[in-house]
């Protein structure tokens, strides 16, 4: 975590999101894992969260699998590798790592996360996070089938349905 993500925020320290921070990891790590972390086959959120880790965001909840946002060695919370438990547990957080669901993806800024429900069931399948943003269309990078500045759209994935639903989440600049 850099300093320059520290902040006072009423009268208390407050870290922000390094929104720059967390679309450099992405750029970094796009094509290949982290030996730091685990790697899974279904890779598409813990690749998102190591990205909101690389900018800045706190990890909270260890050692409940269930609760909290967080890894430890060989031990993670299910927010944290599972697509439908990290949209949950954004939308929910009252502190730390949180996030708030906007309607389009032109609310959308650098480091902030879509998810995708490929069947429209209401069960997300896959995240991605925003890495560029041209003519007002979100570009992301994902795991799982490895991406780089693609379309948001995601029309041309073999996992694409004319009923998938997008869900976007904008990361909350201030960790307080």
């Amino acid at each position: 975590m850099l300093l320059t993500n520290i902040r006072w925020h009423k009268g208390v320290v407050a870290i922000t999101y390094n929104r720059q921070a967390a679309v450099q990891y992405a750029n970094l790590w796009w094509n290949r894992s982290n030996p730091a972390f685990p790697f899974f086959d279904v890779d598409c959120t813990n690749y998102i969260s190591q990205c909101l880790l690389a900018g800045g965001a706190p990890m909270r909840g260890a050692p409940s699998r269930e609760k909290g946002w967080w890894i430890q060695g060989r031990n993670w919370s299910y927010s944290w590798t599972v697509a439908h438990s990290l949209r949950w547990y954004l939308e929910g957080s009252t502190r730390g790592l949180k996030g708030r669901r906007v309607q389009s993806a032109e609310e959308l800024n650098l480091g902030d996360v879509i998810f995708y429900d490929f069947q429209g069931n209401g069960k997300i399948d896959h995240s991605v996070i925003v890495t560029s943003i041209q003519n007002g269309i979100p570009f992301v990078n994902a795991h799982t089938s490895d991406s780089i500045n693609r379309p948001f759209f995601y029309e041309d994935s073999t996992a694409y349905t004319p009923n998938m639903t997008y869900y976007f989440y904008h990361i909350n600049d201030s960790f307080a």
